[in-house]
């Protein structure tokens, strides 16, 4: 590894130590990026079905049925039958997840704040450009 990868390599590792350490204070081992995004989405729309969430993601029934099982094993979402409609399920998301859902929203918001109060406008835009380049062509 080249001098200047390991610098990076090392910084980033305090930055992911960072975010780690943040998401362990929510008790939220085992969430993915999809399960944020579910859980994200049935907040703002209370009482949607699986259906709906995979029509809104373009993705297999089969495939959310499955996220949406371990959202709700580890009670960050519930399903109810529907009143009106005994073979509908309807979706909500528990305290335990809107506090997920918050908390990173709020980490988020703080970590821009000071992102931007450290760097630049012009270094902020180069760091933004940058990090979306890195993101558009990581294959993990």
């Amino acid at each position: 590894m080249k001098a200047i990868e390991k610098e990076f390599f090392n910084t980033f590792t305090d930055f992911q130590c960072l975010i780690l350490a943040h998401m362990n204070r929510g008790d939220i081992n085992g969430i993915t990026a999809a399960h944020y995004n579910i859980m994200e989405f049935i907040l703002r729309k209370e009482g949607a079905t699986g259906r709906e969430v995979s029509t809104a993601f373009n993705i297999s029934q089969a495939a959310i049925s499955k996220q949406l099982k371990f959202l709700i094993d580890h009670d960050f979402m519930i399903q109810k039958q529907d009143e009106t409609d005994r073979r509908k399920f309807n979706l909500s998301v528990t305290e335990k997840g809107r506090f997920i859902i918050e908390n990173s929203e709020t980490f988020r918001e703080s970590i821009t704040r000071q992102t931007a109060a450290i760097l630049t406008s012009r270094e902020l835009k180069s760091f933004n450009d940058l990090l979306g380049k890195v993101l558009k062509h990581l294959k993990l």
